[in-house]
């Protein structure tokens, strides 16, 4: 029993590094698709289908690496780079067999950038927390790291970034849900409660700000999401 109670706390953290493992994984995936699908809007080839979805996916880690001085996580572990290039490829050639027309481009852009925004939130956080960061300092990179993909797929693209436009809940949900981990980690709550619940704010907070049209105000009057209705024309593929 006594064995049991001494090995407890490191079963519960290797548990907790695991769950961050996946979750680093799934927002890797994640904003590989809205790259590779965003390099499809602008009839990019698969070359760049896969560096985008590539740039996309390690883009906000890497941001908030170099800004802790940490060794960089993808060339620690290539995997995470080699996954996101694998799927950039392959929704890249699932794209050329079956295309989507623009409105469903556009979707699942928003969708799959909102999933990746809200687990690199709360996984950057974490890492900066991790790193010796104040609570402050890691709120900041779970911003960048949660944002920081999407502005360099925008970017590149040739589009303005998503943070910077429309009004929609972007950055504000990012910088609630980095909020929200730094007080429940000042509050020392469990850490699976400071997981998950950011990322359910900033998931929540955005795909609510997508299908109500929250969001701040904008300079020059309502936010207009021209994207959004050009996916209504007749334009296939």
């Amino acid at each position: 029993m006594l064995a049991l109670t001494v090995d407890a706390p490191e079963l519960i953290g290797s548990a907790l590094e695991t769950l961050r493992t996946v979750l680093e994984y799934l927002g890797t995936v994640a904003f590989a698709i809205s790259g590779a699908v965003a390099a499809g809007r602008k009839r990019m080839d698969l070359v760049g289908a896969v560096v985008l979805a590539c740039m996309v996916a390690v883009g906000g880690g890497t941001l908030r690496d170099v800004l802790l001085d940490v060794p960089v996580f993808w060339m620690e572990s290539p995997s995470y780079l080699l996954v996101g290039a694998g799927t950039g490829l392959a929704v890249a050639l699932y794209a050329r067999r079956r295309p989507f027309d623009r409105l469903d481009r556009y979707r699942t852009v928003q969708i799959t950038d909102a999933v990746g925004l809200a687990v690199f939130v709360a996984v950057g956080a974490g890492i900066a927390i991790d790193a010796g960061a104040s609570i402050v300092t890691a709120a900041v990179m779970g911003v960048i790291t949660g944002v920081g993909g999407g502005i360099i797929r925008d970017m590149l693209a040739n589009d303005v970034p998503d943070v910077l436009r429309n009004g929609h809940l972007y950055a504000t949900a990012a910088l609630a849900g980095a909020t929200l981990y730094g007080v429940l980690i000042a509050l020392d709550v469990p850490r699976i409660v400071v997981i998950w619940a950011p990322i359910v704010v900033v998931l929540g907070l955005r795909l609510a700000s997508l299908k109500f049209k929250w969001g701040i105000p904008t300079i020059g009057g309502k936010p207009v999401d021209l994207d959004w209705r050009e996916g209504h024309g007749s334009d296939k593929g």
